[in-house]
């Protein structure tokens, strides 16, 4: 019997043994038929669910966050750990403004390493990726560079002569690290990326929400480091200011039936950010069934980029001349200022479903 070229495996199966003029080879070989239909579909499932060599790093990041602080930055770690397309260089744990109500201690940036590693710990990959405390403390002002290990791993990922994967410092509290590292050694400016949630709205395109707070929460962390970044440094940025942040917004419902189910990260998400939730309604603030991620957009900016001429092609921004920030942590008109990217609309949909996803794998 002919048997076309393209002829795929279980359809020779099939043939070779239906040659027969048994009837009970030809059901035996029907048998077969459907056993290799149905496995194999199975068990390319599970490659993927078990990583799947079809994605690999390609880009570098390193992630610098308040992790002591508000958890959106541990649900941001948690997906980006779990993103295959980028290769997490590093940790940096950041301080808070003092006397801030998620932590009160002077060990911020120490507490932050700590709540990383945790996480680390239940993802197993307790071991595999540097974990640095920042500083404790803000600059002093905008031209005194701080030390710390998290500016020292910076700057070593940025003058790496060996890697041509572009590289990312992903902030999503304050910038003192970040803007030391430039202050220390001025040439990392040309060589990484700096992605950042913060900053207040920009007046011309887009009005603040009620009740807003001023200095922008994030820029209010160390505004001396704000300004050495915006007004001295030639970083490329792309800011993620709060009018975009703000979008980020998880129902409960998804909390309890997306997040919490899937191995002990989701019960660990799940957990520390509900007793955060029930905690407030102690100090009388009603919150209502949403909590702003507003970390996660470090992770849709880089992660999820697009497959081909590679950008957070999903998200929308506007191109401005960075701004002065003033004394006082406000935007000030700089004709002369670089071109930064202001993201106003995010792909929040294309975030949250993948990370629902990554967890659901993850459990597998």
């Amino acid at each position: 019997m002919l048997v076309r070229a393209n002829t795929s495996a279980p359809e020779k199966h099939y043939i070779a043994l239906t040659n027969h003029n048994s009837k009970a080879m030809k059901k035996r070989a029907i048998l077969v038929l459907l056993l290799l239909v149905f496995t194999i579909p199975c068990v390319v499932f599970a490659q993927i669910a078990g990583g799947s060599k079809a994605v690999s790093p390609r880009m570098r990041v390193i992630i610098d966050n308040d992790f002591s602080g508000d958890p959106d930055g541990l649900f941001a770690l948690a997906h980006l750990l779990l993103s295959p397309s980028v290769d997490v260089r590093g940790i940096i744990g950041s301080h808070l403004k003092v006397g801030d109500g998620f932590d009160h201690s002077q060990t911020q940036a120490d507490n932050a390493a700590k709540k990383a590693t945790e996480l680390l710990t239940l993802l197993k990959m307790n071991g595999q990726i540097p974990v640095v405390a920042g500083s404790n403390t803000g600059m002093l002002n905008d031209s005194t560079a701080v030390k710390s290990a998290g500016v020292d791993m910076i700057i070593k990922e940025a003058l790496r002569a060996d890697v041509k994967t572009p590289l990312y410092i992903l902030c999503g509290a304050g910038l003192t690290e970040i803007a030391s590292a430039a202050l220390t050694e001025p040439k990392i400016a040309g060589k990484l990326t700096l992605v950042w949630i913060g900053g207040a709205e920009y007046t011309d395109l887009a009005l603040p929400p009620p009740n807003y707070s001023n200095p922008e929460y994030n820029l209010n962390i160390d505004i001396a480091a704000a300004r050495a970044v915006f007004n001295h440094s030639q970083l490329k940025l792309w800011q993620v200011p709060r009018n975009a942040y703000r979008q980020a917004l998880l129902p409960y419902s998804q909390l309890q039936t997306r997040v919490k189910p899937y191995g002990e990260i989701g019960k660990y998400l799940n957990t520390v950010l509900e007793n955060l939730m029930t905690r407030l309604q102690q100090y009388h603030l009603n919150i209502g069934e949403t909590y702003i991620l507003g970390d996660s957009p470090l992770v849709l900016l880089t992660a999820l980029q697009s497959s081909f001429e590679a950008d957070p092609s999903s998200s929308e921004y506007v191109l401005k001349n960075c701004p002065r920030i003033n004394a006082q942590g406000a935007y000030e008109y700089n004709a002369d200022g670089r071109n930064i990217r202001v993201y106003q609309r995010l792909d929040i949909n294309l975030m949250f479903n993948d990370f629902f996803a990554k967890l659901e794998l993850n459990a597998k």
